[in-house]
């Protein structure tokens, strides 16, 4: 088994508080982007970290209680369905990022970054790419960031049925097409998305392609 995430990225950042950043929900066709923003205690690291999306369901929800018992601090943002309209998923995510640090009771120096991009946040920053898979604070935060979007996608299962929500979170999947099918784009899609403005032209087909793309 390859070795997991530890926290040199965050000794090698210098002295202050460093946080881990992640967000969870760029891809969807539906529903919000969060963030996850967390400071580790070095000595309390939970054990099984890694990037969210390779965990299972039962190892994250266990990992997120023990997160957020043991860490220094640990913040989680959202960016609405407006806000990705009026912003673009890429600036919405940044956004969600910004919320998440500022919801830290403790103020961090530095935030370590996934991925490539330069977010403007409230702290300086290093961008790390698969850093979920390097950084055990960036495996924290991706963490909470998909628990915390998967729980408000399960509740508006409830609220829009006919897509599968609580199933898919919103990603593409046989049932989520059928619901844009029949049932036509909700209020919680994404109607710059190429799948939504095809079910909004009546040009959605059981096997169309292009999962997660935005038009």
């Amino acid at each position: 088994m390859p070795p997991g995430p530890d926290m040199m990225l965050e000794l090698a950042c210098g002295p202050g508080p460093v946080c881990g950043v992640d967000e969870a929900g760029r891809g969807p066709w539906a529903g919000p982007v969060s963030a996850g923003a967390v400071i580790l205690d070095p000595g309390r690291i939970p054990e099984g970290l890694n990037d969210s999306k390779k965990l299972t369901a039962k190892a994250r929800a266990a990992l997120e209680i023990e997160i957020k018992a043991t860490a220094i601090a640990w913040g989680v943002g959202l960016a609405s369905i407006e806000e990705i309209e009026e912003l673009n998923i890429l600036h919405a995510a940044g956004l969600a990022m910004c919320r998440a640090i500022e919801a830290l009771a403790v103020k961090p120096a530095f935030a370590l970054v996934d991925g490539n991009y330069r977010f403007k946040l409230p702290c300086p920053i290093k961008t790390v790419i698969k850093g979920d898979s390097l950084s055990c604070s960036i495996a924290a935060a991706s963490i909470l960031a998909k628990e915390a979007r998967d729980r408000i996608m399960i509740e508006m299962d409830g609220v829009y049925p006919g897509y599968g929500f609580a199933g898919h979170k919103g990603y593409h999947a046989p049932i989520h097409v059928e619901g844009l099918r029949k049932l036509g784009p909700s209020p919680i899609h994404r109607m710059g998305w190429a799948p939504v403005k095809a079910a909004l032209a009546g040009d959605l087909f059981h096997d169309m392609a292009g999962e997660n793309l935005e038009a």
